[in-house]
């Protein structure tokens, strides 16, 4: 009878953890856990229509150097079509976008913003990149944001990696692609 409950008791427990394995999502090969990068729950983090995560992973600042997050995402449909047109028109646009400044009072002057954004294009391995970095006027601290994407036939696939630190987001960003 014990080793029934036994039995019983580690087969449970293999059948909630195979439930949980999904909804963390399964990680990225080139960021794996045994160099510090956790999987998150993407299942009950990303709900918007049209977005399919396939990982997302971070990495926090006690187990890397750089700590970042990295994302495998895919979009289909008119989705795809909207974040592709986003990711193909011109940089100055999308530094715009990133900087948005908020308005002041009644007399709508913007305010001066506390950072300066700059985005840049680049190619890595015949693959599109975009790298969007963002940096404080005062105390010169950055973020940095690399994505890669491609179409292939009606899905629109992107690898997204930030961090602190313009070349390891690019780093990421290829390793994140490279895991798809």
């Amino acid at each position: 009878m014990r080793s029934r409950l036994r039995f019983g008791a580690l087969a449970l427990a293999v059948v909630l953890l195979a439930g949980c394995a999904d909804h963390f999502g399964p990680g990225l090969v080139q960021l794996a856990a045994g160099r510090g990068w956790e999987p998150l729950p993407i299942q009950s983090w990303v709900v918007n229509d049209g977005i399919t995560p396939k990982a997302i992973v971070y990495c926090p600042p006690e187990d890397c150097i750089r700590p970042g997050v990295a994302a495998l995402l895919s979009f289909e449909g008119r989705r795809a079509v909207e974040i592709e047109r986003a990711l193909a028109s011109d940089p100055a646009r999308l530094a715009r976008a990133f900087t948005a400044s908020a308005t002041r009072g009644k007399d709508k002057k913007p305010a001066r913003p506390a950072s300066t954004t700059t985005v840049s294009r680049f190619k890595l391995d015949g693959t599109s990149g975009i790298q969007v970095e963002i940096r404080a006027r005062e105390g010169h601290r950055l973020a940095s944001t690399a994505i890669l994407y491609a179409r292939k036939d009606k899905v629109l696939s992107l690898a997204i990696a930030v961090t602190n630190d313009s070349q390891a987001a690019r780093d990421y960003a290829r390793a994140t692609w490279e895991s798809r």
